[in-house]
């Protein structure tokens, strides 16, 4: 892919999170009033006016966390099949591929961060929710692999609903297979930054979302495995309003920080500083 065509493509649109009342503005799903596209683009797709954190394109997060003009992506040409002949699941691959304008549910590559080269991969969660299929697995556990063979660490930004359920077992699997390459990863010494974003579910957060040496989150971010409906009826009890959210989870130990995304390349390009990587 040219850089032309990848910054053509990082920003054609405003990304998904509110509804376009005209081209040049956008309603924030929070408080409900109309901002400009123009400063949304410039707050980094967080509302101005409330703070709500709109979802961001997978090569527009790429865009924002690395070095200018440096990432190259790896197995672009990658995509899902109906391998389990499971119901109209062509048609959910070709309309997510028309909305997300992806091949699949996750870009990969490498590129540089405060001049260090990184291995990064980021979800999307336009392509069926960033829900984890066999190609989705298959590409992070090749990434994995390269950043192993190079030395390089791994930054990655998961937002999914978790498995994908037509391709059944086969997607399961991703889970054990992505996090034995990360295994293989950190016996080496290999650092791996993972930023959570909102949601972070299901299988994805039960493997490579959890396995981090070092977990980021966005503010508000949901992180969990099952949802809290599925949860309240099985204990039959009222959950906290925070449950699963970012801050709590953090209270909870199982996140180190939560990173504005003002901050976020900066914070991570400390953190590959400081490890010396």
């Amino acid at each position: 892919m040219g850089l032309k065509t990848f910054f053509l493509h990082a920003n054609n649109e405003l990304e998904s999170g509110g509804q376009m009342l005209r081209p040049r503005k956008v309603c924030c799903k929070e408080c409900q009033r109309q901002i400009p596209v123009s400063k949304i683009r410039k707050n980094n797709f967080v509302c101005p006016e409330c703070g709500y954190y709109f979802t961001m394109r997978a090569r527009r997060r790429i865009l924002m966390l690395t070095d200018k003009r440096s990432f190259i992506e790896l197995d672009r040409d990658l995509e899902s099949i109906n391998i389990l002949d499971f119901p109209d699941y062509d048609e959910k691959l070709s309309a997510a591929r028309e909305k997300s304008r992806e091949k699949e549910g996750v870009i990969c590559g490498t590129a540089r961060i405060g001049g260090k080269e990184t291995a990064i991969f980021s979800m999307d969660a336009n392509f069926m929710m960033g829900s984890m299929g066999a190609v989705v697995g298959e590409k992070i556990t090749r990434l994995f692999e390269y950043a192993t063979e190079k030395k390089l660490s791994v930054v990655g930004v998961t937002v999914s609903g978790g498995a994908r359920m037509q391709e059944g077992m086969i997607s399961l699997m991703q889970m054990s297979k992505v996090s034995a390459a990360i295994k293989r990863h950190s016996n080496l010494g290999n650092l791996y930054i993972v930023l959570l974003t909102n949601p972070t579910t299901g299988g994805v957060d039960a493997s490579l979302a959890m396995q981090g040496d070092i977990t980021l989150a966005e503010p508000n971010a949901r992180v969990g495995f099952a949802g809290p409906r599925v949860i309240e009826k099985s204990l039959n009890q009222t959950l906290p309003k925070d449950f699963q959210k970012a801050s709590r989870v953090l209270e909870c130990g199982f996140i180190d920080a939560i990173v504005p995304r003002k901050q976020q390349k900066e914070y991570i390009e400390k953190l590959l500083v400081l490890h010396d990587v």
